[in-house]
């Protein structure tokens, strides 16, 4: 597995799915941590995934606290419109984490001062006080960055 994708509390199964497709595409690993209220087998779930769903690797947890415990010493980044940093800015290797809030009101504050400022990106945008980008295309543009700086190894 090159990286990890992280969803906290997902709300939307289409996203879910769309980031699953990818998932699979970019030989990274998905996490979702619970409660969320869809179930994995739902329609949207496997439309948005398409055939690929049966193919990803996910891990689903029954809070933070449980995935923290796993991955502590992997580098977690927060993909955030509060970070100050750009997805650009870090230097990313194997293994790292990137861990995405609920569609609706991102991370909570106890989560986001778990992690340093460092470890907190975000895509600018023009705009980031009414609306922010769909998570799916969030994920894949910071994912994509950490495979270029690696070098898109293994893809062709």
């Amino acid at each position: 597995m090159f990286f990890n994708i992280v969803l906290f509390e997902p709300e939307k199964p289409l996203n879910t799915g769309n980031i699953g497709r990818t998932c699979v595409l970019t030989n990274s690993k998905l996490h979702l941590i619970k409660p969320f209220n869809f179930s994995l087998d739902e329609k949207d779930v496997k439309r948005a995934g398409l055939d690929y769903w049966k193919d990803v690797d996910v891990t689903v947890y029954e809070n933070f606290y449980d995935f923290y415990k796993l991955h502590k010493h992997n580098n977690i980044y927060i993909c955030s419109t509060k970070a100050n940093k750009f997805y650009t800015d870090p230097s990313f290797k194997y293994g790292d984490c990137f861990l995405f809030g609920k569609e609706s009101k991102g991370l909570p504050e106890e989560i986001m001062n778990m992690v340093e400022d460092e470890y907190k990106i975000r895509v600018p945008m023009i705009n980031t006080t009414t609306r922010s980008l769909n998570v799916a295309n969030t994920v894949n543009i910071i994912l994509y960055e950490a495979l270029r700086q690696v070098g898109f190894l293994n893809m062709k």
